[in-house]
Parts: C-alpha cells; structure tokens; sequence
C-alpha cells in the first residue's frame, strides 16, 4: 500500500518518557518506587467532585457551547482579574478546552503557516515541539542554561529570532527544571518580542504552584496581553489530571479561529467537568493553598537531601519538580535512570525526555507522598554510593 503513512507523524521521536514507564510496567514488580509522574498525590477535592456528580444527578449530560460553559468562562475571567489584574472578554476572549494540551495544539494549528518558526526553550513539556511540527513550523530550540537558573534571557531570544519567527512559546513555570520567570526577566523579554513583533503562548498551568512570590504572566506586562495566548487549566493546581480540563485566554481573532478547529475536532469540553471546574474557581483557594504548602515541604525536604547525598541542584521555585545534575557521574541521563531502575527499582525521568539540553539532568517529581519520597532518597543514596 502505497505511501500509507504520514511522513510527519512518522518522524516525530516517541515521547522519551515512555520508554521508562514501559519498563517499569514489564518489570511487574510492586516495590519499584516511580517519582516519574508529574500528576499530584492528592484526590481531587471533595467539593469539587461533588460538583462534578450533581451535575450527573441533574441530568446536565448534553453539550454546551464550542466554547464552553458561559458561566465557566465569566467566573475564569473573575480568576484571572483577582489573581493577576488580567481582563478577558468571556465571549470572546475565553476558549475551554480539553486540558491545556489541546490548547497547544489548536493554538499552534491557529497560528502557524508552512515554514513559520517556533522559538520552543527547551527542557520543556515534551509536546510544544512535536504539535509545532504538526502544524508545519520549523522548531528553533534555545537550549537554557543551569548557570542561569534555567530562566530564558533577552540575549538569548534575541539571538534566535529570523524574519521567519512567529511565536515564543514560554513554558514558566518550567516542566521539568521547575525554573521560574520574575516580572524583571519578563520585562526584558517583553522588549525583545516587541521589537521583533513576535507572539507568544505562555503555558502557565503550573501558576498556582510557585514558591518564591506570587506568578507572573507575560500578559500582565505592558503590550504583551495583546500578543499572548494564556493557557491554563485545572490538572496541576486542583488535582484534576483525569477531568481534562483547560483552556486559553487571547486575543479575539485568535479566539475565533483555534473554536473553528475546537468545534470541528472536539465540540465541547465535557460537561461534567466543566461544572466541577467551576466549583474549583469558585471555591478552591484553600485547597491549593494547602496542597502548594504539602509540595513545598517536599520541596525543601529533597533539596536537602540531595545537597547531604553530594548531587548539584539548582533550587526550583516553581511547579513540582527537581532537576539534579548528574554530570559528576560520568553517565548519561539515560543511563544514569536505567541503573537506578534495575538496580535500586526506583523510576525517574532522563533530562533528554524533554530536550537535549537535558542530557546530564534527571527529573524527579515530588508530587509523592514525603514517606515515598524518603524511601526514594534512601535507594538514591545507596546508588550514588556504589558510584
């Protein structure tokens, strides 16, 4: 059969993350600990999936709008204004989509002509690069630096910008570095985009979850709000991974098109989690609060750990991950992880899983309990020993 395959589809690289999951799951073993997972330890509130069942109850099982529930949309808008001082049209201006990764992907597909480049930093979330190369842009990688904090500079974009770029996109807080951006690094940054008259898409579904003053968006800066696309969603912060629900917030005319692709690929987001995301903005802050107070802890508590265990780590104020330097060692990423699995049954993430500049790097999520993650410790101490 000729040509049966997408020649793009076909080129794209597996997620690396798998590779580790797959072995875990062919290992069978009950005493393997896997700190591989970015998904939260907590079950979701209970009022919020009170919510979610009364909504069952009531027979609320139909569609809503392609954009989503208006109610949902008005009381993101109230979110966004008492957190960040940010204003959205909810008719307009607000899309809910099926977690913030299809809010990615139809942003990319809305934006993007054949050949336009993509400015991606990288280590990142593992899907900016392939969903670019699915809507037909050249990716133009920045590999950000740990003597930096893993933070983007002006010099570096400024570098990377070609009269083919179209849009940054900027993933703070940082999946899997935990590196943040401060209102002055955004600033300078601003400049850049700015001068170059460049979008941006600003994936912040880890904004409740900084440990080092409150977040800052891109679009609270002077001129960014009309070139960004903000995209959030409830997984991270409420503990909602299995209710897929996100959404995106941007310009009118960017709003209109990424529906048009939203309502011929997906219809709606589903109902049923709509209501209990509503619920969630509504009367969720003290469960964040309590559940950002829990992964700070762990936070702390591994930073210690592994200044006592010798390994270099730069300290992550932001989402719920550590990014240790395993350079000294002599392996790489992958084999550094595949050791430790095999040999102390313990599951972490290679750094290349999410770019090449992670080569040297593991990710280790601490969204696991502090007695999981005291165990962890104990396995990675005895590893590191026996080096």
């Amino acid at each position: 059969m000729k040509d049966l395959l997408s020649n793009v589809v076909v080129d794209i690289r597996p997620s690396g993350i798998r590779k580790f999951f797959d072995i875990v799951a062919e290992m069978n073993d009950p005493e393997v600990i896997s700190l591989g997972v970015g998904e939260p330890d907590f079950d979701t509130p209970w009022h919020i999936r009170d919510e979610g069942i009364y909504s069952l109850e009531k027979g609320r099982t139909f569609y809503t709008s392609n954009s989503g529930l208006m109610e949902l949309r008005r009381e993101i808008d109230r979110y966004l204004s008492r957190k960040f001082g940010l204003t959205y049209d909810p008719a307009h201006e607000i899309l809910i989509t099926v977690g913030g990764s299809e809010a990615i992907d139809i942003g990319l597909r809305a934006l993007i002509n054949p050949g336009d480049e993509v400015i991606i930093p990288q280590p990142c979330y593992v899907s900016y690069e392939p969903c670019a190369v699915l809507a037909g842009a050249r990716p133009v990688i920045i590999n950000l630096k740990a003597e930096n904090e893993f933070r983007l500079t002006a010099e570096e974009l400024e570098e990377a910008i070609t009269d083919r770029t179209k849009l940054l996109i900027l993933p703070f807080p940082n999946n899997p570095t935990g590196a943040i951006m401060e209102r002055s690094d955004l600033e300078a940054i601003a400049k850049v985009i700015e001068k170059h008259d460049i979008y941006v898409m600003s994936d912040e579904i880890y904004a409740e979850l900084t440990y080092k003053g409150s977040h800052v968006s891109i679009a609270q800066i002077p001129g960014m709000k009309e070139r960004t696309l903000l995209i959030n969603g409830f997984s991270k912060a409420y503990a909602m991974t299995g209710w897929r629900m996100g959404y995106v917030c941007g310009p009118a005319e960017i709003i209109t098109q990424m529906t048009k692709i939203h309502q011929f690929a997906i219809m709606c987001a589903p109902t049923t989690s709509q209501y209990a995301a509503l619920e969630a903005l509504k009367n969720g802050d003290d469960d964040v609060a309590e559940m950002r107070d829990a992964y700070n802890q762990r936070r702390r508590y591994l930073l210690h750990e592994f200044a006592e265990v010798g390994m270099d780590c730069f300290e992550p104020f932001g989402a719920f991950y550590m990014f240790p330097s395993i350079q000294k060692f002599g392996m790489s990423s992958d084999e550094f992880a595949e050791r430790l699995l095999i040999e102390q049954k313990l599951a972490v993430v290679p750094g290349t899983a999410f770019g090449d500049s992670g080569e040297g790097f593991i990710r280790i999520s601490y969204a696991y309990s502090i007695d999981n993650l005291k165990k962890a410790m104990g396995r990675i101490r005895t590893f590191v020993d026996s080096l």
